[in-house]
């Protein structure tokens, strides 16, 4: 099934017969042959599952590797768990690029996913052999990451996932045996969670108050509807139901390494969304200031259709879409400014109204199902997660059932402090259903009942 062939040493053989000659002791006498202290000596040859010869050569000294290696492939076959020695070979940078092939093919997450690993991965590891990537290397790419490329822990966790997912696809086709990120010794970065804190309503409006005037209905866009930024900007009132009272959310401008394009909204998914009638009157009033202009641009899903125009209600001062990026430097940024407002990036991005948004749903009683629909998330979970600090406590509801259960002997109940101002106090009495369970149970109670 294998066999190992020394190709600096062969048998002699009889000139006339031609059989293989041994000595006094039934040993063979070996010769050398013409490629003798040339090249490798011990070449291993064996048959893959789908029959078709291999070979790996090994050194002069290193029989004993090539007789292990021979055996290992042998009982591999035979498995069924064979892996082909030299698919492991194959540069980091190289499989990259078969691997992201098989990612989204949105030109958006292509560019994000394509930065990440040329910015992130190939610097320390891109030069690397698949087989190649064990806990040293990883150790120093994670130091390296921290130290060097300063990027945020967070950032630092998409990096590792990414890389990770890649060896995952190496190991299914058959390149690698493990995943190395894997290993139980060897930790990943690890993510910092920050709770997101809302703006307050003072902020919003002073902010809003600082954006020019036919740029002021992004903000009640943004805050009203939980719109991102992109569908900000591609938001038309053609997808306004009125009899409903919907707007449908049906496009987005995106702008990575590609021309400024439509395309669906995140999640490749339209979303219907309430629009209240203080949000209408907004828009109607915007519109009659400045009406919408139709803009026409490529359409970046894979549908058949190439070009799209929507009239937009938000157009720069040259009636063009805008750029996202063109949108913070020129419009949002500056708003900060004009109204005495430190600008912190991890808090005060366009995504900011979205989590304003998220607060006053969860604090009028929309659920959590409710409010991923509405803000276009694939994972109620995400949304959960995300927003789960915000949501209305429970310890009012607790207490009230349980000084129906245990009232208070001189009656009296004390102060609750607020849901939405901390430190506050409610003077809010306990609901009727709450006095007359308190009530039936300060009546003394006969014996044996």
């Amino acid at each position: 099934m294998a066999s190992i062939e020394d190709r600096w040493m062969k048998q002699k053989r009889d000139p006339d017969t031609k059989r293989k000659l041994f000595d006094s002791d039934k040993k063979p006498i070996m010769i050398r042959t013409e490629r003798y202290g040339k090249g490798s000596r011990y070449r291993v040859k064996y048959l893959d599952p789908d029959k078709r010869e291999r070979s790996r050569s090994f050194p002069d000294g290193k029989y004993t590797l090539a007789k292990n290696f021979k055996t290992k492939m042998e009982n591999d076959v035979l498995a069924g768990v064979y892996r082909d020695p030299k698919a492991g070979e194959l540069l980091v940078e190289d499989w990259a690029a078969t691997y992201l092939k098989g990612r989204s093919q949105d030109a958006s997450s292509q560019y994000t996913v394509g930065n990440l690993f040329r910015c992130q991965i190939f610097p320390k590891l891109g030069r690397r052999t698949l087989k190649n990537i064990d806990d040293a290397a990883l150790r120093e790419w994670k130091h390296w990451m921290s130290s060097v490329s300063k990027i945020s822990a967070n950032y630092q966790v998409e990096c590792w996932n990414n890389l990770s997912a890649m060896l995952d696809a190496a190991v299914a086709d058959g390149k690698i045996l493990f995943n190395p990120c894997k290993r139980k010794h060897i930790s990943g970065p690890k993510r910092i969670t920050r709770l997101i804190t809302p703006w307050s309503d003072r902020k919003f409006h002073a902010i809003e108050a600082a954006i020019p005037d036919r740029y002021r209905i992004g903000t009640t866009l943004g805050g009203g509807l939980g719109l991102r930024v992109g569908e900000t900007l591609a938001f038309s009132p053609d997808f306004i139901d009125r009899k409903r009272m919907i707007y449908r959310c049906a496009r987005q401008l995106v702008s990575r390494s590609t021309p400024l394009q439509f395309k669906l909204p995140k999640g490749h998914k339209e979303r219907e969304i309430p629009i209240s009638d203080g949000i209408l009157q907004r828009i109607d009033a915007h519109i009659l200031r400045y009406p919408p202009i139709s803009v026409t641009l490529p359409w970046a899903e894979q549908d058949g259709q190439e070009f799209m125009t929507v009239r937009l209600l938000l157009t720069n001062a040259k009636g063009k879409a805008w750029w996202s990026k063109d949108w913070a430097t020129e419009v949002w940024k500056p708003a900060f400014v004009t109204a005495g407002e430190f600008y912190e990036g991890q808090v005060d991005g366009t995504h900011a109204l979205r989590h304003l948004y998220a607060s006053h749903m969860l604090t009028q009683g929309v659920n959590i199902k409710e409010l991923a629909a509405f803000l276009g998330h694939a994972d109620e979970a995400f949304t959960l997660r995300t927003y789960v600090h915000l949501m209305p406590s429970s310890h009012e509801r607790a207490r009230a059932a349980t000084d129906a259960m245990f009232p208070p002997e001189d009656g009296t109940i004390h102060a609750r402090p607020s849901r939405t101002t901390p430190g506050a106090t409610s003077k809010k009495r306990p609901s009727g259903t709450s006095r007359k369970i308190a009530g039936r149970l300060r009546r003394p109670r006969l014996a044996g009942h």
